[in-house]
């Protein structure tokens, strides 16, 4: 019997009971004093399973509903209750039950990106697969945006598509990026669509295409004399494990690799790295942010921004808020489950959930601002 179905039940029923109390973090020092004023709190956290991942999140704000994106499979959490609706796997629908990427068009159709499965789309009972042979890019799906005029983007690592929803007919892009191997994609208030690879970013404005990597002052320079990563998108597939240590335990490094990227409220580009923090691009410069900085990790795997214009960052250290001034921490001290944050999501109200190792986490707004 295939892993996944073995844990599924305990995943379903470890979502349901575990809190804050039932399901404690392994044991670590205190956490160091921060500013109360900013500093956010785990108000409880969701197991999955010791060996489940959970790689995607998403919210559907009109249904008041979470989506959980896990190495297993995909949970439907109504947000009101904590509780999940639905389980997917394969048995269900889905292409491939290690999700890494979760979309939602402007339709309401849910697309989950997989690791070697392709697309599956859902709606209400209904699935549709797409594969290679339907148009998409690869197997491989790591990314999901969406434009104005409702296009979707899905960043997988063979290049990118654009799909367009009336006619489910899809484009590609691959010699335009500065590389084929795409994590993230963010759509800017202009339209413009920014793309996250292990090269560097790419923008796309409609016409044009621009591209810019650690040459361009991207990512933070390698003051621990940290080996550099082998995972450069010229090797093999299996070099792409999303690793950061070495065989031998040490970390790695390589700014050039962008897990995510985030289009800000107010026009600048975020981009997470590997090893090099994360960037902020003005629209002239990169300015990188590190350890040093306040920032948790070096490692940057997701970014949100939420409704106050404060952003949250998911790293290899925990999950790191920052308000332009003052960085506050949340790792396993704190009561996460895992200090790898893969994914972060922005609930309606404003509380922030976190995706890690072993499960989720639901972290409140601090009570200063």
């Amino acid at each position: 019997m295939h892993l996944s179905r073995l844990l599924l039940p305990a995943l379903l029923t470890a979502f349901v009971g575990s809190s804050v109390a039932q399901n404690k973090a392994p044991a670590a020092p205190a956490a160091p004093a921060a500013n109360s004023a900013t500093q956010p709190n785990v108000i409880e956290t969701f197991g999955v399973g010791d060996h489940v991942y959970v790689r995607a999140l998403a919210m559907e704000s009109k249904t008041n509903t979470l989506w959980v994106g896990t190495s297993t499979g995909v949970h439907e959490i109504d947000l009101g209750s904590s509780k999940p609706r639905n389980t997917f796997t394969r048995d269900s629908g889905l292409a491939n039950e290690y999700v890494f990427a979760v979309g939602i068009d402007k339709e309401g159709y849910k697309w989950f990106g997989t690791n070697a499965g392709g697309v599956s789309r859902y709606k209400d009972g209904k699935w549709k697969t797409f594969f290679p042979m339907h148009g998409l890019a690869d197997y491989w799906v790591y990314s999901f945006g969406s434009q104005k005029n409702g296009d979707l983007w899905i960043g997988t690592w063979a290049g990118v598509n654009v799909v367009d929803l009336k006619t489910l007919k899809m484009r590609t892009y691959v010699k335009e990026l500065i590389n084929e191997w795409v994590y993230g994609i963010s759509v800017d208030n202009q339209d413009r669509v920014w793309f996250g690879t292990e090269g560097g970013v790419s923008m796309y404005d409609g016409k044009t295409w621009k591209s810019w990597n650690h040459k361009d002052g991207m990512g933070a320079k390698n003051d621990k004399k940290l080996m550099t990563s082998p995972n450069t998108g010229l090797g093999t597939r299996s070099r792409h494990d999303l690793g950061f240590r070495s065989e031998d335990g040490a970390a790695t490094y390589n700014p050039n690799y962008v897990f995510s990227i985030l289009a800000a409220q107010d026009q600048q580009i975020w981009a997470g790295t590997w090893g090099g923090g994360v960037a902020r691009y003005d629209g002239k410069k990169w300015n990188n942010y590190t350890v040093k900085d306040g920032l948790a990790g070096d490692i940057v795997y997701s970014i949100v921004q939420d409704g106050r214009g404060v952003f949250w960052f998911g790293t290899n250290g925990g999950v790191s808020r920052f308000d332009g001034k003052n960085w506050n921490t949340v790792d396993v001290r704190n009561g996460l489950l895992d200090n790898n944050v893969y994914a972060l999501a922005v609930a309606p109200n404003g509380d922030i959930w976190a995706g890690t190792r072993r499960g989720v986490a639901h972290l409140g707004q601090p009570k200063g601002k």
